[in-house]
């Protein structure tokens, strides 16, 4: 029987079956291996006997599927335990229609089979011929012939082995009409019925064929063909077949076995085909060890081409992460060089080191200084943290999602609409204009003259055609003069103004210190190359020439000094070089030492890791060789004991049936022998002797019956006082243990119930 698949939700109808076998449970259903009512519709569900239908039977009743949930209104979004939502009541509805038998479907095969023992037994008896219904392929069973039948997966049987056919009764076909045939007023098409989930969960019908008498069609022998094995056929079937239609033809040339005369030509024949199929084994492992070393061989390569990618990988973020330590070297060597620059130029810029104070309005009067733009290596971040206001959005950073949402936008701001204003309307209704209007036209009205003012052009000034008066300017007022009525008056006077002349000449001589301060390096120039008098020459040339000396003898040191240093720094670079050239050499030495080191443990590593590959590659080989060599044996040992076991039957069947003939022939001589005695007897037995017997046989069965009872009802009243004791002691405990558990159960309600009103009083004064 096929095992069927059924997907079931956890509130089905009735008609789908639950998990009998063994359940799966999921988020998503059950899985069970059969369904519950396929022991009454699946003709392919086989139960053993009468005793599992009724237990199949049994558990289709108790099925799961005949709970019903019922909910209680008053709790029904209710949570607790003791207060449950729903209430379950057994359906007293049978899903299973009354006019299906649910009576055991083997009565019939059983009374077949007694039938074919006593054809056995009593070679007179013949079986009624069984009479097959209508298949009816172009009606209901239509369905049945558009299927591939499904078989289960079996061993595969050596190509040498043939099925024996199965001696079927030839099928008779029902009578037909012999005028017209029946015209059908409807045509079933396709059923599906409500315990059949789809056609794929059982095997498909296969219909029965009718073998001709005394004859084995070829085709039978492919019934060990299935789809994706060996269908559809390929060369190496087409061969197999061909192997066993030589080997049919062989075996029909050989000798047959009742002729002793040609054994031995039979047992060199069978010798001959045995080394055929031997060396033809041979071969086909030959051609499988081939495919295997292909197969070995690509996997080897497929594992050198893995082995390579994941060193080329390695390498690859080897280089990556020394080039990313590069790049972040530079990176730091270049801050630390724009740094360096920028202390440089801020020293020059104060070379004398002055400290100068903060100006204020300077700074905030240029927006280029730090209290607009303060710089963030001086430790101020104004944009700090400014990336978690920015806006990550799909829709807004990529063209898919800007085009999901214009297409989730109404059409109104893809297509706007430009609706065309409408005219103020500035007088009322008394055809007056509006306070708003008549200032609006006002205010309008000023500011076009203002404009008018502002873009007002000025004319040039025309060419005088005629002459013209010139106006003469009136003469300045005469300055007033103060008389002096005294001489002390005049004095104080006078000094008051030779006073000012001082003041005034110095500041003027305070001014001309000031310009000879700021020019005195321009002034001592100019009496340097300008000295008009010999003195000064001369003193100036006396000068220069201590000067050159002193340059020449300078000059003079310094490169003798950088002469020294240049042999000493040369004698220095030679000896660093050799150094440095040696250690550098040291050090590739060193580095390919260990270079090379590390390549010879991984190139020992790699050989160890292949010979132990190759040594379990070896070792499977070699298991899985005495393994078939071993499996070859026992098929010739199961093919030889089935012989053996077959000749052992036949042998046994045949010296039952002998001994059991002569066993019923003795039987029959001795049952008349005795007939003929106990006619003998009856016929010379008396009256008394006839009572006697009766005696006899009423005090060999009832006495002893009676004194049975008598024991029986003896034994029973000397142990009823002891059960009564028992019962007696079990009960006064058991009744006492109920009794305080139900006062204990009854205690904790009342208690339960007391704190639920509790809480609802609290409840309800909290709110």
């Amino acid at each position: 029987m096929s095992h069927v698949v059924t997907i079931e939700e956890p509130q089905a109808k009735p008609q789908v079956s639950q998990t009998r076998c063994g359940e799966r449970s999921g988020d998503w259903g059950k899985v069970s291996s059969s369904r519950t009512y396929d022991f009454l519709y699946d003709p392919l569900f086989i139960v053993s006997s009468e005793k599992d239908q009724a237990q199949a039977n049994m558990q289709a009743i108790l099925s799961r599927s005949r709970l019903r949930k019922v909910p209680r209104f008053r709790t029904m979004f209710s949570n607790l335990i003791h207060y449950p939502r729903y209430s379950l009541y057994w359906s007293k509805a049978d899903p299973v229609p009354p006019f299906i038998s649910r009576e055991w479907k083997g009565h019939g095969e059983k009374h077949r089979e007694v039938l074919q023992q006593l054809v056995v037994t009593d070679a007179s008896f013949k079986i009624p011929k069984e009479v097959y219904e209508d298949p009816d392929v172009t009606g209901k069973n239509r369905y049945k012939y558009f299927e591939r039948p499904f078989l289960p997966f079996y061993q595969q049987m050596p190509l040498n082995v043939v099925f024996a056919t199965t001696k079927m009764e030839p099928y008779t076909f029902p009578p037909a009409s012999t005028k017209y045939p029946p015209i059908f007023s409807k045509y079933t098409v396709g059923t599906q019925t409500d315990y059949r989930d789809a056609e794929v969960q059982t095997d498909p019908y296969s219909p029965e064929y009718v073998v001709c008498q005394d004859s084995i069609p070829e085709l039978l022998t492919l019934a060990t063909l299935t789809w994706g094995r060996g269908l559809p056929a390929g060369q190496a079937e087409v061969e197999m077949i061909e192997r066993a239609r030589e080997k049919r033809a062989w075996e029909a040339t050989l000798p047959s076995l009742n002729d002793a005369s040609q054994a031995e030509k039979r047992r060199r024949m069978i010798n001959a085909m045995e080394r055929k199929e031997w060396a033809f084994r041979e071969q086909e492992i030959e051609k499988l060890q081939e495919i295997r070393l292909e197969v070995l061989k690509e996997l080897l390569k497929k594992r050198n081409e893995n082995q390579n990618e994941g060193n080329m990988r390695h390498l690859n973020a080897q280089w990556s992460k020394l080039q990313e330590a590069k790049e972040a070297k530079l990176a730091q060597i270049r801050r630390a060089h724009v740094s360096a620059i920028r202390k440089l130029v801020g020293r020059r810029k104060n070379v004398e080191g002055k400290l100068e104070r903060r100006n204020i309005i300077k700074d905030y009067s240029d927006y280029a200084s730090q209290v607009y733009g303060p710089l963030s290596r001086l430790g101020r971040f104004p944009d700090n943290n400014s990336e978690d206001f920015v806006v990550k959005n799909r829709y807004l950073n990529t063209y898919e999602g800007l085009v999901e949402l214009e297409s989730c936008l109404p059409d109104f701001v893809t297509q706007p609409r430009i609706r065309p204003p409408k005219p103020k309307v500035i007088t009322t209704k008394a055809g007056f204009l509006k306070r708003a209007a008549r200032m609006d036209h006002e205010l309008e009205e000023i500011h076009k003259a203002l404009l008018d003012e502002k873009n007002k052009v000025l004319e040039p000034k025309k060419p005088l055609l005629f002459l013209q008066r010139k106006p003469v300017p009136q003469p300045r007022l005469p300055t007033p003069t103060l008389e002096m009525t005294s001489t002390e008056e005049e004095d104080k006077e006078m000094a008051v103004i030779y006073l000012q002349k001082l003041l005034r000449g110095r500041v003027v001589q305070n001014m001309m210190f000031e310009g000879k301060e700021k020019r005195l390096e321009l002034i001592q120039e100019l009496r340097t190359t300008h000295a008009l008098q010999e003195d000064d020459r001369l003193v100036k040339k006396a000068e220069k020439q201590v000067t050159l000396a002193l340059q020449r003898q300078r000059h003079l040191y310094q490169h003798k000094v950088s002469v020294v240093e240049n042999h000493l720094a040369g004698l220095e670079g030679r000896a660093l070089a050799d150094m440095f050239d040696f250690l550098s050499k040291e050090l590739v030495r060193l580095q390919e030492e260990r270079r090379i080191h590390a390549f010879a443990m991984l190139a020992e590593r790699q050989r160890r890791m292949r010979e132990a590959e190759e040594s379990g590659r070896r070792q499977v080989e070699q298991r899985r060789l005495r393994e078939e060599d071993q499996i070859f044996k026992e098929v010739v040992k199961v093919h030889q004991s089935t012989i053996t076991s077959y000749l052992e039957d036949i042998i046994l069947n045949t010296e039952e049936n002998t001994a059991e003939e002569q066993a019923r022939a003795e039987i029959e001589k001795m049952a008349k022998k005795i007939n003929d005695i106990a006619y003998e007897m009856e016929s010379r037995r008396t009256q008394l002797q006839s009572e006697e017997i009766v005696a006899e046989l009423v005090y060999s069965f009832l006495i002893p019956e009676v004194q049975r009872d008598f024991v029986k009802e003896k034994v029973r009243h000397a142990q009823r006082k002891h059960v009564l004791a028992a019962h007696q002691l079990v009960h006064r405990y058991t009744e006492s243990m109920l009794l305080r558990n139900f006062a204990e159960q009854q205690q904790d309600e009342v208690s339960h119930t007391d704190k639920l009103l509790k809480e609802e009083t609290q409840k309800e004064k909290d709110s």
